[in-house]
């Protein structure tokens, strides 16, 4: 038993970021094509175009404003062209701000956790559902984050964006799965990247304490559960929120 994406098309928004450029090659590995969406890092875009085409897949490179639905509907067109129906979305794109206390916190970063997290799954879906919809096949893959079970001091912003995305991946489940179109969401841990290992950041010993595993998480991990979900081995798996973060937070029933 082994995923096998072979002859379907990835989207990654964010791929350029320190998780995306995991999951892209991951899931390039299982034969899968990559559309790699950037909204500013052309630089990084092209050099994971590289190491995409060298595992052997086709790729595509395509920049985007997420939070703006005409910038959607042109990636899309643009994928189109390029590598055909998109069969399988993965947002991971969200907006990076300072975190402070709710009395601190400015709107605007209220505002643009909405546009990037809730916003985004919206013209996501719009763009490319209808397609999936019409093959009677599709992937949406969200994702999400422990924090937002959680709930610490100077979370909200980013609590609240993405418990607003796990909203309306949970309506989008429900609304497109009789066309055998499953809508999942991945909520890493606090996880070690690309950054941690070139700085040595690997360990934090308060944080793993609270860890029923003792560790953090690697992107690679978080990768792995993408792959999964994606794949036909979790065909009849939708409307989950599933948690990639050594126990750290247990959804209940």
């Amino acid at each position: 038993m082994h995923i096998d994406l072979t002859n379907k098309t990835v989207l990654i928004t964010g791929a350029t970021g320190q998780l995306g450029r995991v999951m892209a090659r991951t899931l390039a590995k299982c034969g899968a094509n990559i559309a790699i969406h950037y909204r500013s890092n052309e630089a990084q875009a092209h050099a994971l175009q590289d190491e995409i085409q060298a595992i052997g897949s086709r790729t595509t490179i395509v920049q985007a404003d997420i939070t703006n639905s005409d910038s959607v509907q042109a990636m899309k067109e643009i994928i189109h062209q390029q590598l055909g129906t998109v069969d399988i979305v993965v947002a991971n794109a969200v907006i990076q701000y300072e975190w402070t206390s709710i009395l601190e916190q400015s709107p605007e970063d209220y505002e643009s956790q909405f546009d990037s997290s809730v916003m985004q799954s919206v013209y996501l879906a719009k763009a490319f559902a209808p397609a999936m919809i019409q093959q009677k096949w599709g992937r949406f893959i969200g994702i999400n984050t422990e924090c937002v079970m959680q709930n610490f001091p100077t979370q909200s912003a980013y609590v609240a964006g993405k418990r607003g995305m796990d909203g309306i991946y949970r309506v989008l489940a429900k609304e497109i799965g009789e066309h055998q179109i499953t809508v999942n969401q991945v909520a890493p841990g606090w996880t070690i990247s690309e950054r941690d290992r070139e700085n040595n950041t690997e360990h934090s010993e308060a944080y793993e304490q609270t860890v029923p595993l003792k560790r953090r998480g690697t992107d690679q991990e978080i990768a792995n559960a993408v792959a999964f979900l994606a794949s036909d081995l979790a065909s009849f798996i939708t409307g989950a929120y599933l948690p990639v973060s050594g126990g750290n937070v247990m959804p209940s029933i």
